[in-house]
């Protein structure tokens, strides 16, 4: 796997590389991550593949992330409550 661009972002750590034909943005926040695979042919090249991580997609990806976060605190609360 390539990294072939950085997306500078106040909150996000955005990454892009390439693999295998294939496009894998990841986005992370704090110790979680999130990936898409996204074919090459699917999009017009980096320049519009770039355009598609807008403020939608990545407030879109704050709400999985909060999500993420009270899933993976659930757990660690119910391991721990056995104990």
């Amino acid at each position: 796997m390539r990294l072939i661009s950085n997306i500078p972002h106040p909150r996000y750590t955005i990454q892009i590389f390439h693999l295998n034909a294939k496009y894998v943005v990841k986005i992370e926040l704090g110790q979680f991550e999130q990936i898409f695979k996204i074919g090459e042919l699917d999009v017009n090249g980096l320049d519009e593949l770039i355009l598609l991580v807008n403020e939608n997609l990545l407030n879109n990806c704050l709400d999985r992330f909060i999500s993420m976060r009270s899933d993976w605190s659930d757990s660690y609360q119910e391991i721990n409550n056995k104990k």
